[in-house]
């Protein structure tokens, strides 16, 4: 059997788990590997396991595709345990999550498009930008004066750059600093941050299982957890998969979703075989159910 993939700390006390895909394609088998190790790190503790389609972004879901990311995911053996969560359907939390936040001195209008933002922040492309607080504590008359435009305002929060520690299952202790993010866009639809942090605190989610590449969102949505009471679960975030290139997979490959793989001789189990090998708990070939998969997965992935 090959070397594991990563471990894993033991298990939070509340390991209740979820899976948030965004309806904008079909899940690649990176997707599946990381809804995989959702579960696993759920069902092996005995906790509760949900969905969340993450479909707040009109301009980028695709129509059938949450029905299609379904279909695979319990193809793989993965279930849930309530119905499906849709982000479209919950406007209300969102909103009085940020009227909280209004009545704490939290919130401030921002006008400011991506570009100007990176100008003033004097970042190149490509790199992280720190918002420059342009909006922060506008002048009454400036104010007035942009509320009167035809430009309408997204909604920030007075984070002041603090620094967030959190613990991660793989990371170990991590840190980040908190930038004025956006928990409301111009149009009024709640942004990420906000909706990922309200959804799984009502939820009841426990344990936040993602890829890597959203780890630097973690201290951000800590610290939004603490502004509104809301528990903070344990997180733990595993490493992509990536082509033979180094990057990391792409819904545009069609090649690489379940479908593509099925067009390649490989039905779902051989994939979900093929997955459990990439994390190094069963031979590369091996025959594993899902079952079986929850189970090597607490023997050979947590410390």
């Amino acid at each position: 059997m090959s070397e594991a993939l990563f471990k894993l700390a033991p298990p939070p006390a509340n390991a209740n788990g979820r899976f948030a895909p965004s309806p904008t394609g079909r899940l690649h088998i990176g997707n599946l590997r990381t809804a995989l190790v959702a579960w696993c790190c759920a069902r092996s503790q005995g906790a509760d396991f949900s969905l969340r389609i993450e479909d707040l972004d009109s301009e980028r879901k695709r129509d059938g595709a949450a029905e299609q990311q379904l279909q695979d995911l319990a193809a793989l053996g993965i279930d849930w345990d309530r119905p499906v969560v849709y982000q479209s359907e919950r406007t209300s939390s969102y909103l009085a999550a940020i009227e909280v936040l209004r009545k704490h001195d939290l919130l401030y209008e921002c006008w400011c498009t991506r570009a100007e933002i990176r100008e003033a922040a004097s970042a190149p492309s490509g790199t992280p930008v720190v918002y420059p607080g342009t909006c922060r504590d506008l002048p009454r008359a400036e104010l007035q004066a942009r509320r009167a435009s035809s430009r309408a305002p997204a909604l920030r929060v007075r984070a002041a750059e603090q620094k967030v520690r959190f613990f991660d299952r793989v990371r170990g202790d991590c840190a980040g600093v908190v930038d004025d993010f956006v928990v409301a866009r111009q149009d009024g639809t709640a942004a990420y941050h906000l909706a990922v942090v309200i959804d799984d605190a009502q939820l009841g989610v426990g344990e936040v299982v993602r890829g890597d590449d959203l780890l630097e969102s973690t201290p951000a949505q800590v610290w939004l957890a603490g502004q509104l009471e809301l528990a903070v679960p344990t997180y733990a975030h595993i490493p992509l998969m990536r082509d033979d290139a180094g990057k990391p997979l792409s819904k545009k490959d069609g090649s690489l979703t379940l479908a593509g793989q099925a067009a390649n001789g490989l039905d779902p189990d051989r994939v979900r075989s093929d997955l459990a090998a990439s994390l190094g708990v069963c031979e590369l070939g091996e025959p594993i159910d899902i079952d079986q998969l929850a189970l090597r997965f607490a023997t050979t992935l947590v410390d």
